[in-house]
């Protein structure tokens, strides 16, 4: 199966919401902006793909690149599952391009009351379109096919905020089931070289619409249980979800870690372990504190990541059989560059080349000395800056872009785990991680 990369030319407006309308209505109907031919040109092939075949297209939407399937056909959601090998028993996340196409999958009821659920009517007012998925009862019959929802009585559904995912939507006609377009376990993607990197060959269509603004995936709540719930940290931190009526006692139900073993999950990212890549990766935790040598902060970070991998200690697992060891730092609020390890002037890695040239880092590259002065190996080092959104949109990337490098063990800096979008940060580290240090 030949993949083929197609950039989506976006000049202008792709479409717009009825913004003269207040509350809910205006979210109604995703309009098509007549004026907007040439994408709208680009795009109407996906769609029809979408609409006829069982292999599916991935696209960008605000939040990761997504891997989209007609939510309503049991072949074409199945082309997902295969596509990224990912386990039949993990839900997936349904994408609408409006309310008018979300209350087509929630039945009519004839008393003339509206099928949303009253409690979700303030967090669509405040957050949709948006980085936020809301689980809702599936109904009987449902005219999802039931890969979508993996046996459970509910599904998860969002309207996302990227034009193009929207306008995609609306001219397949159809809710797409779309998780993240990656091969299962790996980072999620945020640029659709990423997508390539995991999928090529087993998909023929990536759309290109550029790197993701929010680069961590969706928060997901249940609000159909008391208290409710939040099921994943996502681009809505919980004390913006708190601010909603209704939503005042929300509480967090979900791990940091994997909970193989449990019933089918309630939510994607749940069950299995994600967002790792091949090197191993060793979080230092916003807390830790090296007791050993009764430091804290930089300097006790480098006094262990150089117990770790330049000592006479147990040796680093090498990925790629490298005789000198290759050394990953990404970089957030607190550690010097590379980590404070001792290494010659860092200069812009010369073999860099356009994979992430919309983020907002460059890597550096230096030689590793040990003690005595000698050249021991390599570092590669990234920094994501102090904002956490944008420690948020570089994370994935980050992690893809070390493993690139052939790194063998990547250290990680993180940040304090508050209930804002650093939640869903660390969420996706500590899973990633081969080993936490706390």
């Amino acid at each position: 199966m030949n993949t083929r990369v197609v950039s989506i030319t976006r000049k202008g407006s792709l479409g717009c919401f009825d913004e003269s309308k207040g509350a809910l209505d205006r979210l109604e109907h995703w309009h098509i902006r007549p004026e907007a031919n040439e994408a709208i040109e680009m795009l109407q092939p996906a769609a029809e793909y979408l609409r006829t075949k069982d292999t599916p297209v991935a696209f960008p939407t605000e939040t990761v690149y997504g891997l989209g399937a007609d939510a309503t056909r049991s072949g074409s959601v199945r082309g997902i599952y295969s596509a990224k090998g990912r386990p039949s028993d993990n839900p997936l996340i349904v994408h609408v391009s409006d309310l008018h196409m979300l209350r087509s999958l929630l039945g009519s009821k004839h008393t003339g009351e509206d099928v949303i659920p009253v409690r979700y009517k303030s967090l669509i007012e405040k957050f949709w379109p948006g980085p936020l998925t809301i689980l809702l009862p599936n109904p009987d019959p449902s005219p999802l096919a039931p890969e979508v929802t993996a046996g459970l009585k509910s599904f998860g559904v969002r309207m996302p905020s990227s034009p193009l995912a929207l306008t995609l939507i609306k001219l397949a006609g159809v809710p797409l089931a779309a998780p993240s377009a990656n091969a299962s376990t790996k980072p999620s993607p945020t640029a659709a070289q990423h997508v390539k990197d995991d999928l090529d060959g087993r998909i023929e269509l990536i759309l290109d619409g550029g790197s993701c603004q929010v680069g961590v995936e969706s928060t997901v709540v249940d609000g159909l249980c008391n208290p409710p719930v939040v099921l994943r940290p996502g681009g809505i931190g919980m004390e913006e979800i708190r601010s909603c009526p209704g939503w005042e006692n929300v509480v967090k139900a979900y791990k940091d870690q994997s909970e193989e073993g449990k019933a089918a999950p309630r939510a994607p990212g749940m069950k299995y372990k994600h967002y790792s890549p091949k090197a191993r990766v060793v979080l230092y935790e916003s807390t830790y504190r090296d007791s050993k040598h009764g430091i804290i902060g930089a300097d006790a970070v480098t006094a262990t990541i150089l117990a770790t991998a330049i000592t006479n200690g147990d040796p680093i697992p090498s990925a790629n059989g490298h005789f000198r060891k290759r050394i990953g730092v990404i970089r957030t609020k607190r550690w010097k560059p590379a980590a404070g390890l001792q290494c010659s002037d860092l200069q812009i890695f010369a073999g860099q080349n356009g994979d992430h040239s919309e983020t907002s880092y460059d890597v550096y590259t230096g030689d590793l000395k040990g003690d005595n002065g000698d050249v021991i190996g390599e570092v590669f080092d990234i920094s994501l800056g102090e904002d956490t959104r944008g420690i948020a949109q570089g994370l994935f990337s980050a992690l893809r872009e070390l493993d690139r490098r052939g790194v063998d063990i990547i250290f990680v800096d993180g940040i304090d785990d508050d209930l804002d979008i650093a939640a869903a940060v660390m969420n996706r580290l500590r899973k990633a991680a081969s080993e936490i240090r706390a």
